[in-house]
């Protein structure tokens, strides 16, 4: 395959995965959406969900926004009452995040919608098409992991600014594309809508 062909897979690939979000967030909707979260918000959220007890510094170099960035977000969320910032028993100095009950609860029963809501679609494909999908999701998993880190943290802008964090969800995927076709297709056939696996914490 070709450099140039490589470029259009890559970006074939973010296309698909764009279309898989913004299809999910139109059946599932967003995790808490009674609090209009922004994406940096939904992203500490996931982070903390997965790491309860992680610290503001720890979440800051996985997100790879500057520390300060981080704990303003850390206020609204405590603010908002979704997050609680405790204080760590072997170093006072040391304050650990974790989701309030009510918060994880609600992010539970939501990545339990988005997931019934997917496998609904994923019975529309043969033995074979989920075999073949379970296998991209490692090669797509080492892509990731082969991406490198960022290596300066960055800081949100003002409100209405775009930044590394922000997804654009109204794109429109590129002619010919496979999100394209994807999105032409009638839903019901057997990928139409297969692909409603949303983001989120």
């Amino acid at each position: 395959m070709s450099d140039e062909n490589v470029a259009g897979l890559a970006d074939d690939l973010y296309d698909v995965i764009g279309l898989l979000r913004r299809r999910s967030r139109r059946l599932v909707g967003a995790p808490l959406p009674e609090l209009a979260l922004s994406a940096a918000q939904l992203e500490l959220l996931r982070v903390v969900r997965r790491n309860p007890g992680i610290t503001v510094a720890e979440s800051a170099r996985v997100l790879g926004l500057a520390a300060n960035t981080v704990s303003t977000l850390v206020g609204q969320l405590l603010t908002l009452g979704v997050l609680v910032r405790e204080r760590d028993t072997n170093d006072r100095r040391v304050a650990r995040l974790d989701l309030t009950a009510s918060a994880r609860a609600a992010l539970e029963q939501w990545r339990d919608r988005r997931a019934q809501t997917t496998a609904t679609a994923l019975e529309g494909l043969t033995r074979v098409e989920r075999e073949r999908l379970a296998d991209a999701l490692g090669t797509i998993a080492r892509i990731a992991a082969a991406l490198p880190d960022s290596t300066a943290p960055i800081s949100l802008g003002a409100p209405g600014q775009r930044t590394a964090t922000d997804e654009p969800v109204g794109a429109t995927p590129s002619p010919g594309s496979p999100a394209a076709r994807l999105a032409q297709e009638p839903a019901g056939n057997d990928r139409g809508d297969g692909g409603d696996g949303g983001d989120g914490p």
